[in-house]
């Protein structure tokens, strides 16, 4: 797909019910570490469904949810419509439309690896307050760190699209010091899943780069994810796990 801000367009509804929510740990950082506060504006980078924005709206932070697929930013409408200091944006993380000087926290929820770097960094440079901050945060699928995730991981590298091409683990402490200056910082948190069947269905299919219905491969796929399933199900679920992995600091 050449723009990849149309990828989720088909994946919202799984992506909703099935992609895991930030472990606390996150916010309770960045509380202790860089100031956050009910007080803070932050400007929530490709906010899709509204995750990581729901996290700072807890707190009573007003929040900017900056997203350039209308389906995705529709659901993040639905999700935090609870909250009267959000505010929806129809925008890129090169062009947000806000105005200068004026957030305290630039963020982004397992977005950052579709932006273009160097014109994100020159926006974000543009929206900071003199001590802003910038947080990039992934839940990480462990992967081959266990025998459900290694299956996985084996199935994506059989009948994904272009999963070599566009998983962020292509980003390394490298390129996130190129972005974030080399003073960042990062901490790293344990965290989980419990799904069923159709969980870890929704799961697969919530990635922009599965097969959907009618495409090449993708009732082998399917298949073959029930064939993992029942290898690892216990009483009917399996636990899918993952790192969530926060990097944070004040661009140079």
């Amino acid at each position: 797909m050449k723009d990849n801000t149309q990828r989720f367009s088909k994946r919202v509804e799984n992506y909703v019910q099935y992609r895991p929510r930030y472990p606390q740990g996150v916010f309770e950082t960045l509380r202790a570490k860089c100031q956050l506060s009910e007080t803070s504006i932050v400007a929530d980078i490709g906010s899709g469904t509204g995750f990581l924005a729901e996290g700072f709206l807890r707190l009573g932070c007003l929040v900017y949810g900056v997203e350039p697929n209308q389906p995705m930013r529709e659901a993040g409408e639905r999700l935090l419509q609870k909250f009267p200091r959000f505010r929806s944006v129809a925008g890129t993380a090169e062009e947000t439309t806000l105005v200068g000087a004026s957030i305290d926290f630039v963020t982004a929820g397992q977005a950052f690896h579709w932006f273009d770097p160097e014109e994100a960094r020159g926006e974000f440079q543009r929206l900071l307050k003199p001590s802003g901050w910038v947080v990039l945060v992934w839940n990480e699928r462990r992967g081959a760190a266990y025998p459900l995730g290694d299956d996985y991981e084996k199935l994506l590298e059989a009948y994904a699209t272009d999963y070599a091409k566009v998983t962020h683990k292509q980003l390394d402490d490298r390129a996130i010091r190129a972005f974030l200056g080399k003073e960042f910082q990062s901490e790293t948190f344990v965290n989980s899943q419990s799904l069923d069947f159709e969980g870890l269905k929704g799961r697969l299919l919530s990635s922009s780069y599965s097969p959907e219905a009618g495409q090449p491969g993708h009732e082998w796929m399917l298949t073959e994810l029930r064939k993992i399933f029942d290898a690892h199900q216990i009483d009917g679920r399996v636990d899918f796990l993952y790192e969530t992995n926060l990097y944070y600091g004040r661009l140079d």
